[in-house]
């Protein structure tokens, strides 16, 4: 038995709910097909799907068999994409996972230029801040903000965050600028929810040989960037925002820069991706594009550095 065109039979079929539509996208006999799927659930062990003479639907077995077989044939592809004239010009799926911040600020305003450099690319853009298994989610490649946790991860470093201290006029107006630590002690904060913890997280500030872990009371705390900026905005606190937000915002008066004279750490921006899979032509090209846009931008630009090889 061909087990890849067993395989590809069987995800042809769960794609397009019908053998009668799948031989015929394969330009396979039906009675062809249908005997691929037989032998291979006797090969298997187990029932892969369910036959009615109205419907098609996957069991369990099926549905975990589909996901393992969608990532081996499109591994499969890749290998033989690598050794054609289609290596220069990826092809295929891109899973990405990003924050709605990053794919809101950098991402999405360039994608044109992606698609015209790889017009055989789909990308598939999710959104999620919270750390994901790649492998079991079948995404490719994730861009975060913050120090990488997971050691099986490569995380090439593309970018950095670079962030001050906000409030609105509404707060200000309301209860005064702080100008020094003792001043802010008095004061509320939007806080932020760490994806990893669920723990508010303090600001680290420090201003010449000054070191200090801040962390004010609050009355609203979340882990979602667009959340965090409304409810700054809103009067609700002073919040520890990236420069690259909260720019337009300062710009048109709706945000006061304070503590001026206060830093705080850059936060890293990485591409990661499995250490122990190949690194493939689409999240190759896909890492090299990202690096070269989050440079362009003057709170987002990190050093120049190798691009992936």
């Amino acid at each position: 038995m061909d087990r890849l065109v067993s395989m590809q039979a069987f995800t042809r079929v769960v794609d397009v709910g019908s053998f009668a539509r799948a031989a015929e996208s394969l330009d396979l006999p039906k009675a062809t097909l249908t005997r691929l799927i037989q032998n291979l659930e006797t090969h298997l062990g187990v029932k892969l799907l369910h036959r009615t003479t109205r419907r098609i639907s996957v069991t369990n077995d099926g549905a975990a068999y589909y996901e393992r077989c969608v990532r081996i044939l499109a591994d499969v592809d890749e290998a033989e994409q690598s050794l054609t004239r289609h290596n220069n010009s990826p092809r295929g799926t891109l899973r990405v996972d990003t924050t709605t911040a990053l794919a809101r600020l950098v991402v999405i305003p360039h994608l044109h230029d992606f698609f015209r450099a790889y017009p055989d690319l789909k990308l598939e853009l999710t959104l999620n801040g919270k750390p994901i298994d790649l492998l079991q989610e079948g995404v490719d490649v994730v861009l975060r903000v913050g120090a990488p946790v997971d050691e099986s991860m490569v995380a090439r470093r593309i970018g950095h965050l670079q962030l001050a201290y906000y409030a609105s006029p509404i707060y200000l107006n309301r209860f005064g600028t702080p100008r020094d630590l003792a001043e802010l002690a008095q004061h509320k904060a939007v806080n932020y929810l760490s994806n990893r913890t669920g723990r508010e997280m303090p600001w680290p500030m420090a201003r010449g040989t000054e070191r200090s872990d801040v962390l004010l009371p609050s009355a609203i705390s979340t882990n979602d960037a667009e959340v965090y900026l409304s409810c700054t905005l809103e009067g609700h606190g002073i919040a520890q925002l990236s420069r690259v937000m909260a720019e337009p915002y300062v710009a048109s008066g709706r945000l006061v820069e304070i503590m001026t004279d206060w830093k705080t750490e850059e936060l890293p921006i990485s591409a990661m991706y499995p250490q122990n899979r190949h690194l493939s032509a689409k999240v190759r090209v896909f890492v090299n594009w990202a690096a070269e846009i989050f440079a362009r931008y003057p709170h987002f630009g990190a050093a120049a550095q190798q691009l992936a090889a």
